[in-house]
């Protein structure tokens, strides 16, 4: 039998969710609506007319789901607070209520001794703010300071681990650019503008942090840089490569890592806009220093030049669009990666989750790296005893915790993994459509049930080690 893979001893493990996806009760003690609650709400705008309303009802079964992670032995939980419940205008003071769930949140799961990790923002800007502008408007950001600092003094005393933002590049390019994500705007300048305020907000938010924190909490940004690859070698193909990898990696770790938007970024995008939005002493405000990078990894992209000069239909697995979410560079061909794919039409790629966490070894030397999601959706269904067995699941994890522990061996500094996700629930644009959970939730009763791989992760996390993969 071969030795089990270990892990370096103090490797965090964990799992992820996001407020707007589980927590459901959007009307109750204050809360007042988020863009993600109006997008749903539109006709057409999500599979099977599918919100959150009630998501998984984690508003009032959160002890039994902390109670649930700890029989999972996870050593840590990352949960997003829903800014409109604790700040329902985007303005002024906090609702009380609003923290007070939060409050109980954290001291639940500290007495289980689960490390909670706080992220600001996932992606529900409160509504009031969007119809004031939203992202593309320089004012959102300093909003949004003033959010991470109400946070931060209301549960700095209990929590050491903060995320600004969760994958900026999805509340720009989604949101503003192919219209899949809320707000649902196709604008191509928007979009570039709604990228520099992210950042911007970054930085003003981590300044805020800083303030109200204690000296020993430690603050990070979560990003889904994707690893892009060209078709081939010929010059058109790795100018598509090199157009995309501005435009999903450069255009955030440019500014927060180095100080500076890519030079060739700017020239790309110069006939959508001219950057007056970034302001003189903007990038040293977004390029402060952070104690640790979150890198969240699905599956590669695969680019090529177009045929003939001519656009083709996007195959990039960020929904279907008649708008480009890469403005600059519509004309990109994106293609099927080969190989198995997850329920999402998403290639299973570990190479890729390898070749993440070295780039950002070299991007950021000395900056710790934490996986802050990764995993996958399958079409997961209780059997007629009602167990959840779900192979494909632990095949993909054992893959790519694999790749972690090779990067690690290759000299990363990658301390810690969070599943995504902990249980399945309200999948964006997707509804109810896709499970990403290592738990079954049956959404009729809320019942909730751990698959076969939230046993199999919960074994890999006791033990600090993967064993040989074994499926039957």
């Amino acid at each position: 039998m071969p030795e089990p893979i270990t892990f370096p001893q103090g490797f965090l493990w964990g799992s992820a969710t996001s407020a707007y996806q589980i927590e459901g009760a959007v009307r109750e003690d204050g809360r007042t609506p988020s863009i993600w609650d109006t997008f749903s709400h539109t006709p057409g705008r999500t599979d099977g007319g599918d919100t959150g309303d009630v998501a998984v009802d984690h508003y009032h079964r959160y002890r039994d789901d902390v109670a649930l992670m700890a029989g999972l032995g996870l050593g840590a939980y990352r949960f997003s607070v829903s800014w409109s419940r604790v700040q329902p205008t985007g303005r002024g003071p906090a609702v009380q209520r609003g923290l007070d769930f939060y409050r109980r949140l954290v001291d639940e799961l500290l007495a289980k001794g689960i490390e909670p990790a706080v992220t600001l923002y996932h992606w529900d800007l409160p509504q009031e703010l969007e119809d004031a502008g939203g992202w593309p408007v320089r004012e959102t950001a300093y909003r949004f300071a003033e959010y991470a600092s109400i946070v931060g003094e209301a549960l700095g005393d209990r929590v050491d681990s903060w995320i600004t933002l969760n994958e900026p590049w999805c509340s720009a390019f989604l949101g503003y650019g192919s219209g899949v994500h809320a707000p649902g705007r196709t604008e191509p300048a928007a979009t570039l503008h709604a990228a520099h305020h992210l950042n911007l907000a970054h930085g003003l938010g981590t300044q805020a942090l800083r303030t109200a924190l204690p000296a020993r909490a430690r603050v990070a940004v979560s990003l889904n840089s994707s690893v892009v690859r060209a078709v081939s070698e010929a010059p058109g193909d790795l100018d598509a490569r090199r157009r995309i990898d501005n435009l999903a990696n450069g255009v955030f770790h440019g500014p927060m890592l180095h100080g500076a938007y890519p030079d060739d970024l700017l020239a790309d995008t110069a006939r959508i806009t001219d950057w007056s939005c970034v302001q003189d002493g903007d990038l040293a405000v977004i390029h402060q220093p952070l104690d640790a990078l979150g890198l969240n990894y699905y599956t590669p992209a695969l680019v090529s030049a177009a045929e003939d000069g001519a656009g083709s239909a996007r195959n990039d697995g960020h929904g279907a669009s008649d708008h480009s979410p890469w403005p600059g560079a519509e004309d990109v061909a994106f293609h099927q990666t080969p190989g198995e794919r997850t329920a999402m039409g998403w290639s299973i790629d570990p190479t890729g989750l390898h070749e993440l966490i070295m780039r950002y070894t070299r991007e950021a030397p000395g900056l710790p790296l934490y996986i802050t999601e990764n995993g996958a959706a399958y079409d997961d269904k209780p059997d007629p005893e009602g167990r959840v067995h779900d192979p494909e699941r632990i095949a993909y994890l054992h893959g790519h915790l694999a790749a972690i522990r090779q990067a690690i061996t290759d000299g990363a500094d990658v301390r810690g993994y969070y599943l995504w996700s902990l249980m399945d629930n309200f999948e964006w644009s997707y509804g109810y459509s896709k499970r990403f959970g290592a738990v079954y939730v049956d959404y009729e009763t809320q019942a909730r049930i751990p698959k076969s791989s939230a046993q199999w992760y919960a074994e890999v996390a006791r033990a600090g080690a993967l064993p040989e993969l074994v499926l039957d």
